[in-house]
């Protein structure tokens, strides 16, 4: 078996001159699926250097890159091109993550305060929790 790049084998994951944003925001993790970053470039959701980017648009190391997916918007830096979707672990090699912290727990806190959030493991609200949680919110008739 050869190493890659020995013998002229080269990995086709690994671009070195052009790439579409789309595909390297799949690549490295930003979008679920190839689909979800196209929409979000077609919706106006990522820009590139300050300017709206179509999903067809190419992407160049030292690009700066705003994405806002559904929880939070991230801040990126292309250090590198990538093709092919890469595991977890090797992500920091193709980006460098600009996110203000902040904007970080933003997720976490509202997943935290979310109305009727109740603590794992204490089963189904009896009906008192429930008047209590409709009386709370403002839904349900008269007591």
């Amino acid at each position: 078996m050869l190493a890659c790049g020995a013998a002229g084998f080269t990995n086709p994951g690994f671009v070195t001159e052009k790439l579409r944003i789309d595909k390297w925001l799949w690549a490295v993790r930003v979008y679920k699926t190839r689909t979800l970053a196209a929409s979000a470039c077609r919706a106006g959701q990522v820009r590139v250097n300050g300017e709206p980017a179509k999903a067809s648009r190419e992407v160049h190391p030292g690009d700066l890159i705003v994405a806002r997916t559904e929880a939070l918007t991230r801040t990126i830096r292309v250090t590198g091109l990538v093709a092919q979707r890469i595991n977890a672990a090797r992500v920091p090699e193709f980006l460098e993550d600009l996110t203000p912290p902040e904007e970080l727990h933003k997720p976490r806190e509202s997943a935290v305060f979310t109305a009727g959030w109740r603590p794992s493991g204490t089963g189904r609200p009896t009906k008192r929790d429930r008047r209590q949680m409709d009386a709370w919110l403002g839904e349900g008739g008269a007591d």
